[in-house]
């Protein structure tokens, strides 16, 4: 009995996620009346302002993957080493993004880096692009670090560190080439969530004026019927491409460190 509840549970679940994924298929599947046809995916693969946005939001997300691990792993990593007491009060600090809106934020930065303040960041594109970026790097902050204190509460982080300080390793070796390694699985998962959070991202991209995919998604979903449709599925499906290719690097990256 315990088994065909659980079978419903798996099958409930799958119809609540897949079912609206199948209905936007089938719409997006009927811009040509009374037959089903690949024009809305034509008419948005074909348009430039596309792949610039989208290939802008892919390199934000994998800058803020990177951004998120440098400054995630040793702050995590020296949490559980030195200042256990402290957790608390650094957890309480990563949960803030969910707390504060992405337009508090974002305002923030527009009112203390205009061109009117002593750092005008907001004055150059790449000035910009930077504030994005730590703007991502703050809403992704509480899922990269969960994921991270997650993995190394497996571990014995004191004993591998004194072991490495034993054989005359230092801090960059340390974090480099024995804690990183362990905590992979658990960094991936968090650079799931990160790259998610980023393709998607409307309001800091927006009122930051960067060409970024979620506004692109608005705006095509303010003015057509049948291309949003189409966006949506592609975005899911390069979303999880991407995601699934990271997830290869990684395995390959186990890989070859078991054959080493």
């Amino acid at each position: 009995m315990r088994r065909v509840w659980s079978w419903a549970a798996l099958i409930l679940g799958a119809l609540y996620f897949l079912l609206p994924l199948i209905g936007t298929v089938e719409f997006s599947l009927r811009m040509r009346r009374g037959e089903y046809s690949l024009d809305a995916y034509r008419s948005v693969l074909s348009d430039p302002a596309f792949r610039q946005t989208f290939g802008y939001s892919v390199m934000m997300a994998l800058l803020t993957i990177v951004l998120g691990v440098l400054l995630v792993v040793p702050t995590a990593y020296w949490v559980r080493l030195r200042l256990p007491r402290l957790r608390p009060v650094i957890e309480f600090i990563t949960l803030l993004p969910l707390v504060i809106p992405a337009i508090v934020v974002v305002f923030g930065y527009i009112r203390l880096y205009n061109t009117s303040s002593i750092l005008p960041l907001t004055g150059t594109a790449g000035g910009t692009n930077l504030l994005l970026l730590c703007g991502y790097a703050t809403l992704a902050l509480p899922y990269m670090y969960r994921a991270v204190d997650t993995g190394l509460s497996t571990m014995d982080v004191r004993s591998l560190t004194e072991a490495a300080q034993s054989l005359g390793a230092g801090w960059a070796r340390i974090i480099g080439r024995l804690i990183l390694p362990n905590v992979l699985g658990a960094v991936m998962s968090g650079a799931f969530l990160s790259f998610a959070i980023v393709i998607g991202e409307f309001t800091m991209a927006a009122l930051l004026n960067r060409p970024a995919f979620g506004p692109y998604m608005q705006l095509l979903g303010a003015n057509r019927a049948y291309e949003p449709a189409a966006l949506a599925v592609i975005a899911f499906a390069a979303t999880w491409g991407c995601m699934g290719l990271m997830q290869l690097i990684s395995r390959l990256a186990g890989v070859r460190r078991t054959q080493r």
